[in-house]
């Protein structure tokens, strides 16, 4: 390279964009992706050694594939080879080829040949590589957008190693935008700017996840925003609003993105959630989706999903399918509203699956199978997890279960609001109490991990499934004959299952809600800001369960109303003796209480063929001796030792049931792991921890080991005990 070319070249590098001027050039300087790339993960230690074998890495744009690829490039000592796959056809693939046959033979150097857009290579373009990869002439490193295990040559996915990148989360996109502010070689560190907290905030989120779509607006933002009187450059919220406008939605209509966010609509519908049906759909339709393809798709729901349930469904989206058609776009965007809304809050039946069961009974008859182009193909890689845990509705009682179908940032945000008016108000209390149980089984899960005790191994018994959490709040409500103006107090209200119900039954009167934490206030006071009483709660905090909490002394509550009140209280008839203050003459008590020593037993879930019949007998004694410890609040009751307990302190029980509940559960991988954790923080000891007093090491780490082969990733019945009680104080008659 002459002096003219070297000029020339170090002068496209200076205006070359922030992004990629920004690239890290080692993995110390990399952002995000820790999941490969922490010290002393697999990639970060083959790409410190180089000593790589060949790689794909899948993931969004903006996540760092091309980085990573330019990082090794840095790195190794082999020959780096790079092309375009869009670029580039079989002619560059084979010069690429010649070179890494010379280096090997003239210097003995391996060659590394990146191949960016991997997917972009058609067959022939990816068989005229193949064989060069499978004999070690390149090391292929590749990177796409799309999933390789669908996209990708099968013989080179089985020869390489695929790491998944994820999009960057809001804290790492702007550690990206403070590391480019700072650099003065590369960035902005030259310039005197000064960035809002909230600008940068905006722009990582709006980002959504993608390194380069952040930078690109913070360059934007820079060089069009005037220096004031100090040559300083201010980036406030609004410039960066005008720099970046509008977040780019993630979608191909011909990849993942597309197959996945369709599927999220359908479960979404199938699930009764308007709202998640309506994000999913306005995702698609801002994308650019065809409106078609998705009537289309309702069209199927309306019957397979809906069937006669409501045999309205479908002449309804067929109408919104024709009036879509006289109008068109934009204001066709009411009518697939329209039928996105009535197909999600409709009643929900499958009986239409019959017409296949006829056809089963067709096909046994025939002598050949069915042919491979009728069958319906599977477009999710195992090796990914997809789908893993989803609830078919059909299957629980009433066609719906409690799940999420949102997004974790958007759980509990209301997009739709029935009114009181025709149809709508027909279903008003059935969506609000999908979304009050819904709601209420994803707290169960959150506010444990929020608290340090997710790996506490009981908290399963205490039953979260949204068929059990329907059951209860119907029946303590039966119970509590609530009347419109009843003065009710909802004691452990946090998952806000049984304020809302008791919001609908008590018009007239202010309800009154203690919590535990202020997270808990806060989500009920914005989940029942605006009841249709038009009377909002009293919600207050109080993680004994005191009322004194509210601050107000006149109150005789006429019902004290509460789910898993009495778990948390070692002494649970003390308890409610600092409640007597607070209930009226004639007021009654109504809880409903897991019973986890009646409960499912972990052992249980595995088949007794998989253990030896010495340990299993072992391990169930050791597990009824743990329930029963005297150190174990939840678990070292039973509803006979209770009953005894609140009849000696002069309680009178006027009802005391007990119920089973079965409920198909799915048990995870990383739920045991918790049950197997070895804790330092939570307050809890875990299921192995316990167990390590009756067996050893290595007998622990077998049982482990076997629940992982043999429970993890199936459906069990799940089996839970509730115990029902309405309670008063004892009259002095009585007494």
């Amino acid at each position: 390279m002459n002096l003219f070319e070297h000029t020339h070249e170090k002068q496209i590098r200076k205006e070359a964009p922030l992004a990629d001027r920004m690239r890290p050039r080692t993995i110390e300087e990399f952002v995000g992706q820790s999941h490969i790339l922490a010290p002393g993960r697999l990639l970060r230690r083959a790409i410190q050694a180089d000593q790589l074998t060949s790689l794909i890495f899948y993931g969004p744009p903006g996540t760092g594939k091309t980085t990573l690829a330019r990082i090794i490039a840095n790195t190794t000592q082999a020959e780096f080879l790079s092309i375009n796959a869009v670029l580039s056809g079989i002619a560059d693939i084979r010069k690429c080829i010649e070179t890494a046959k010379k280096v090997r033979t003239e210097q003995q150097r391996r060659a590394v040949l990146f191949v960016d857009e991997v997917h972009r290579f058609n067959k022939a373009q990816q068989d005229a590589l193949l064989p060069h990869v499978e004999n070690g002439t390149v090391i292929l490193i590749g990177a796409t957008t799309e999933n390789p295990y669908f996209e990708v040559n099968k013989a080179l996915v089985s020869r390489s190693r695929i790491f998944q990148l994820q999009s960057l989360d809001s804290s790492e996109v702007e550690e990206i935008i403070k590391q480019a502010l700072a650099d003065p070689e590369r960035g902005f560190g030259d310039k005197k700017v000064v960035i809002e907290d909230r600008a940068c905030q905006h722009l990582a989120n709006v980002a959504g996840g993608d390194a380069r779509a952040a930078l690109n607006a913070l360059e934007l933002a820079v060089l069009t925003s005037e220096v004031d009187a100090e040559e300083v450059i201010k980036i406030t919220l609004e410039i960066a609003e005008e720099s970046i406008q509008q977040r780019a939605v993630l979608y191909d209509k011909d990849g993942d993105a597309h197959f996945d966010t369709i599927s999220a609509f359908i479960k979404s519908m199938r699930g009764s959630d308007p709202d998640a049906a309506l994000f999913w759909m306005a995702k698609m339709i801002e994308a650019g989706e065809d409106p078609k393809f998705i009537i289309r798709r309702m069209l199927i729901f309306a019957g397979e999903d809906v069937g006669m349930a409501d045999p309205h469904a479908l002449a309804v989206v067929t109408s919104a399918a024709q009036a879509f058609d006289y109008v068109g776009m934009p204001e066709g965007r009411y009518h697939l509203a329209q039928a996105c809304l009535y197909l999600s809050t409709a009643p929900k039946s499958n009986s239409g699956f019959a017409f296949f069961d006829a056809i089963s009974v067709v096909r046994k008859e025939q002598a050949d199978e069915v042919p491979d182009t009728l069958k319906d193909a599977n477009r999710d890689g195992k090796a990914f997890g997809h789908g893993e845990g989803y609830l078919y509705p059909h299957a629980y009682r009433d066609h719906w279960v409690a799940q999420q179908y949102l997004p974790d940032v958007l759980q509990g945000r209301i997009f739709y609001q029935p009114s009181d008016q025709g149809y709508e108000a027909a279903i008003q209390d059935n969506v609000a109490r999908h979304r009050e149980a819904q709601l209420a089984a994803f707290l169960s899960e959150t506010s444990a991990e929020q608290s340090g005790s997710s790996n506490y191994w009981e908290a399963r018994t205490m039953g979260s499934s949204g068929e059990l959490l329907n059951e209860v709040r119907d029946r303590l409500v039966r119970w509590s004959k609530l009347s419109r103006n009843t003065l009710a107090l909802v004691l452990n209200a946090g998952d806000g299952l049984l304020l809302g119900e008791l919001l609908r039954q008590i018009p007239e009167e202010t309800i009154y809600a203690l919590v535990d934490s202020s997270q808990e206030k806060q989500t009920l006071s914005a989940m029942f800001n605006n009841p249709s009483s038009g009377i909002k709660p009293n919600i207050a905090q109080d993680s004994s369960g005191n009322p004194e909490a509210f601050e107000i002394s006149a109150l005789g509550f006429e019902r004290i109303v509460g789910r898993n009140v009495l778990q948390k209280h070692q002494d649970k008839t003390a308890f409610l003796e600092t409640l007597k203050p607070w209930i009226s003459a004639e007021g009654v008590f109504v809880f409903a209480e897991t019973v986890p020593a009646l409960g499912q037993r972990l052992s249980e879930l595995i088949p007794p063929e998989s253990l030896e019949a010495e340990f299993q007998k072992s391990l169930k004694a050791a597990e009824e001796e743990i329930y029963h410890s005297t150190e174990n609040a939840r678990s070292n009751w039973t509803p006979d030792t209770l009953r005894d307990e609140l009849e000696s302190a002069d309680w009178n029980v006027k009802r005391w049931q007990v119920k089973e509940f079965r409920t198909p559960s799915m048990i995870r991988t990383t739920q045991i792991e918790q049950w197997f954790a070895v804790q330092s923080e939570s307050p809890h000891s875990s299921y192995g921890q316990l167990l390590s007093a009756h067996f050893s090491a290595d007998q622990l780490n077998n049982l482990q080991e076997t629940f992982r082969s043999e429970v993890a990733g199936k459906v069990v019945e799940w089996r839970s005990v509730c115990l029902f009680m309405e309670l008063c104080r004892k009259t002095t008659n009585e007494s």
